[in-house]
């Protein structure tokens, strides 16, 4: 389903070669981040070098079965190795010539942009390339196209200049922050699913949702949001729980469209939920120029709440199908998870309690790397060999290798951007064509986002947005952190809305149902994720701020938001005690918009009319003035059919 995913399993002399790139990679990663960090171009140039090399060694041009690559693929590793490790070698005479390039250089820049396209294509496909060449090539061709979107134009020379000796291109921001945070927190991921934390995650969901109503359904929800916290991207997500929870789900009743619906919605939810946020938020932090700790809290709330609709969704599902939970003797125990292996769960909160004291997020990832790696050793079950550990280190590079090559490629689209002034232009013209009125421009730059990170991971697929959308909101005097956000979301989205849907494709296929009729479904569960951008962007007190944080309004958005997502469930599921009327329908979705939208008067009136509206489905269900059977909370109302 996913092209990251199809990478040769080398055997012999090639597993060998392919095993200390890797660890070494980690190693270096993990060695500047304790010692110091090297300049930036270096830094980036070292992490380049060893995952093109990765990339053309695992990624062969034909996939082949055995194991086995070609010449040329092997000829493509050394000689990508080699044009991009050339930065640190003429680095200082660079700095003499004032980044003007000599021949050589040339031809070093032009075979770097030719390799990392060529590995770009072999590890995820053509969509993304596609885009970014398709600018590489708009700097020279822009002086033929006329209107807005034209301009100078710019020189070959000028162009591998740009995009290979400077940090606007290849060398730019993206692959900087993967260099300088995301590869450590990546490393910190390997590291806990190797020593058994993932399988923590989902005891601990069981033992906490199991038995309630549709419980294996919320289990699902909950292991993949503690699961997704630590893994950056939703396909993987969906992969890593949903092989457990989907057939659960089926278990108990939930059709298998629904249950694959429901995996790819929480899967995707982990990228939206602090402390990693599918890599992302340190991306954001440094694009916006605000702390992490100013971009986790600001995402805080508005996870929660998409969190809270899918988990109400699900079990408005199961209400309608009077669906159970499973029998509390098959489920693990709270309590002895929590003694058992609560310790292994530290490294979570060593992570915020170091960001909270003002470390930096290299040192807050480096020291929950040292704190998993040494907890393992003093549990029987959980110790790893030398072995497992030159394991955990080629695995992590492995698992960065994807996000390298993108973070690479879309350098293409920064220098096009820093060149051309391409994003303002796209800005300007969306814009424009809304009028000039926010609500327009919105839902353009949803659209577009959505459109534009179909079938893209999470880091690559934020990185295309803040370039290309987020700039028109800007335009608007939208508040920079909210307007990242709002392109964030819709762009995480399109993991779900067909007809591209990754994760509901993925989920699909583990489920066995439909794939239209799942992506369909999904997007349905997903409906707080469409309605909450917009909320925050209007109301902007939905975000929560360190510089205006106050506890009592904090507190009360909070709590009339979460009971407003779940009038938004109610209302889109059409069920809240019992199966709603369109006149219990209509006003519990403007109460719901009421409660989101933050402000007394405006909340107020959303819950007087909820309360209206819960009056109205309680009196009906008392005449037994209705057609189906059904359930809610852990006890059992059945339509009275004597009427």
């Amino acid at each position: 389903f996913e092209v990251g995913s199809r990478h040769l399993e080398h055997t012999g002399v090639l597993k060998v070669i392919v095993g200390i790139i890797g660890a070494m990679l980690t190693l270096f990663e993990v060695y500047t981040a304790q010692f110091g960090l090297l300049v930036a171009n270096k830094q980036r140039s070292v992490m380049l070098a060893f995952g093109l090399a990765l990339a053309f060694l695992l990624y062969p041009s034909r996939f082949k079965k055995n194991g086995k690559i070609g010449l040329m693929d092997a000829l493509l590793a050394i000689g990508s190795f080699i044009t991009a490790i050339y930065i640190i070698v003429v680095f200082d005479q660079l700095a003499l010539r004032q980044g003007w390039p000599t021949r050589t250089d040339f031809i070093m820049g032009l075979f770097t942009i030719v390799f990392v396209s060529l590995a770009g294509i072999r590890v995820s496909g053509w969509i993304l390339p596609s885009i970014c060449l398709f600018f590489l090539t708009y700097c020279y061709w822009g002086r033929w196209i006329p209107g807005r979107f034209g301009h100078r134009g710019f020189s070959i020379t000028s162009i591998v200049r740009h995009m290979y000796l400077s940090t606007e291109g290849i060398f730019g921001l993206p692959l900087g922050v993967v260099s300088d945070f995301i590869y450590l927190f990546i490393f910190f991921g390997v590291i806990l699913t190797a020593t058994g934390v993932g399988k923590v995650f989902i005891d601990l969901a069981l033992a906490a949702l199991g038995s309630s109503r549709g419980g294996p359904a919320k289990v699902g929800v909950l292991a993949s949001g503690l699961f997704g916290t630590i893994n950056g991207s939703s396909v993987a997500n969906v992969v890593g729980t949903g092989t457990f929870t989907i057939p659960l789900m089926k278990s108990i009743g939930y059709r298998p469209h629904f249950a694959a619906a429901t995996e790819a919605c929480a899967s995707c939810g982990g990228q939206l939920m602090p402390p990693i946020m599918g890599a992302a938020a340190f991306i954001m932090a440094e694009f916006i120029g605000v702390s992490y700790l100013t971009v986790a809290l600001a995402a805080a709330l508005p996870g929660v709440l998409y969190y809270v609709g899918v988990l109400v969704s699900v079990h408005f599902e199961a209400v309608r199908n009077d669906l159970k939970g499973l029998p509390k003797d098959q489920l693990p125990s709270l309590k002895k998870i929590i003694l058992k292996d609560g310790m292994m769960l530290l490294p979570i909160p060593v992570i915020i309690i170091f960001l909270l004291r003002g470390y930096t997020p290299t040192m807050a990832a480096l020291w929950a790397i040292y704190v998993s790696l040494l907890l393992p050793l003093f549990r029987k079950e959980n110790r790893y060999s030398l072995k497992d550990l030159y394991s955990m280190l080629g695995k992590g590079a492995m698992a960065a290798l994807e996000l390298i090559i993108i973070c690479s490629m879309i350098g293409f689209i920064i220098g096009a951007s820093t060149l051309t002034g391409f994003g303002l232009k796209l800005a300007g013209a969306i814009v424009d064509f809304a009028g000039g009125y926010l609500l327009p421009v919105l839902f353009l730059t949803m659209i577009a986002s959505i459109i534009l990170g179909a079938g893209i991971p999470t880091t690559g697929n934020y990185i295309m947005m803040a370039l290309l959308t987020a700039p028109a909101l800007k335009l608007m005097n939208v508040a920079p952190i909210n307007a990242h956000l709002f392109v964030f979301y819709f762009g995480i989205i399109s993991d779900l809305t067909p007809p591209v849907a990754l994760a509901a494709l993925v989920a699909a296929g583990l489920a066995g149902s439909p794939f239209w009729q799942t992506a369909l479904t999904s997007t349905k569960l997903a409906v707080a994720g469409f309605i909450i951008p917009y909320m925050f962007v209007l109301n902007p007190d939905l975000l929560i701020k360190i510089d205006s944080f106050s506890l009592m309004y904090t507190g009360f958005n909070v709590i009339t938001a979460i009971i407003g997502v779940i009038a938004l469930a109610a209302t889109v599921q059409n069920i809240f005690y019992i199966q709603m009327k369109i006149y219990e329908r209509i006003p519990l979705f403007v109460a719901a918009i009421l409660l989101i939208l933050p402000a007394y008067s405006r909340s107020l009136l959303g819950f007087l009319i909820m309360v209206l509206v819960i009056m109205l489905q309680v009196r009906r269900a008392r005449s037994g003035n209705f057609r189906t059977s059904i359930s809610f909370g852990r006890g059992n109302m059945e339509a009275d059919s004597l009427t």
